[in-house]
């Protein structure tokens, strides 16, 4: 029998296992398809505090692990393929490899995949010029264009963040109107930095070694158009991994955990979420570390209640 189960092992997740490792819970942190979460797939992380030269993610996520590690949290490299959640416990875990954990209490970290088009270049660019987080990677956009695909209000968010840096901000828009938010929207108009693109698609993402440009197809038309940018940002939401707890937890339309205002907890009682899992505004990794400090707090008081 676990005190504390993780799953996943990105920001969220290490931090609950340092957390709750220091506080003698001995936790088990499964590390699952992606050890280290999606940072680790991230070159140069500049806004991580304690870190003004930057840090590579991969080395962020290691040092994360380390740390988790030497207070005593336990790291398996498994797969969960079910969970059974029980309301107050103790809750089921069956790995892919077949071998079953129980635990007192559950801190799901599992995270979320952004949305991409499946563009051959997208994977090919992928941290040389491809993004999916203007927020994380806008500054290294200074005085150059840049290219941002979607039309709802994340798209509207990035587009503008991006002016503070890029030359000019190509937003392409497959729709003849934006699905965002009138405001959102009126602002992007407004701006003179940013060039929308309506009724238009990204069809290549060309460059040699990074990014120097896409193609846009008209899908009226069919005409075809090359722009030139450093950047390419996909602004099409993100896919929360929580599959595994349809059924068995609140979920919102979109997937992601609900949980209680101002807590980590769950709708099931020893059932804890944190991360970009259970966050579709901010999405930062210190904002997932944050959160899986919190969970790890609300696990350790919830286990000693119960002693």
């Amino acid at each position: 029998m676990e005190n504390v189960i993780i799953i996943g092992s990105g920001a969220a997740g290490l931090a609950a296992g340092v957390y709750t490792a220091r506080a003698g819970l001995k936790p088990l942190i499964v590390a699952g398809s992606l050890p280290g979460g999606l940072l680790t797939q991230t070159s140069e992380v500049e806004n991580f505090p304690g870190f003004p030269d930057g840090v590579n993610g991969f080395d962020l996520m290691d040092k994360c692990r380390e740390q988790a590690e030497k207070f005593g949290a336990e790291i398996v490299y498994e797969e969960v393929e079910k969970v059974s959640l029980v309301p107050g416990g103790n809750h089921k875990i069956v790995f892919a490899s077949g071998e079953k954990k129980e635990c007192k209490a559950l801190i799901i970290a599992t995270g979320s995949s952004p949305r991409y088009l499946g563009l051959e270049g997208e994977e090919k660019f992928r941290n040389r010029g491809v993004s999916a987080c203007a927020t994380c990677d806008g500054a290294f956009y200074k005085g150059v264009p840049v290219c941002v695909v979607g039309g709802g209000d994340s798209a509207m968010e990035e587009a503008l963040f991006l002016t503070n840096f890029a030359s000019e901000v190509h937003l392409v828009h497959r729709r003849d109107s934006f699905r965002a938010s009138k405001i959102m929207a009126d602002r992007v108009k407004n701006n003179a930095k940013i060039i929308i693109h309506y009724n238009s698609i990204v069809t290549e993402i060309y460059g040699k070694g990074e990014v120097d440009g896409v193609i846009l197809e008209n899908i009226l038309t069919k005409e075809k158009e090359n722009i030139a940018c450093k950047g390419y940002f996909a602004a099409l939401g993100h896919v929360p991994q929580t599959g595994l707890f349809k059924g068995q937890l609140e979920l919102d339309e979109a997937g992601y955990l609900v949980l209680a205002p101002h807590t980590s907890h769950t709708s099931v009682e020893g059932v804890f979420g944190a991360g970009d899992c259970a966050d579709k505004h901010y999405r930062q990794a210190i904002t997932a570390a944050g959160m899986g400090a919190r969970a790890a707090i609300d696990a350790e008081r919830y286990i000693r209640s119960k002693e």
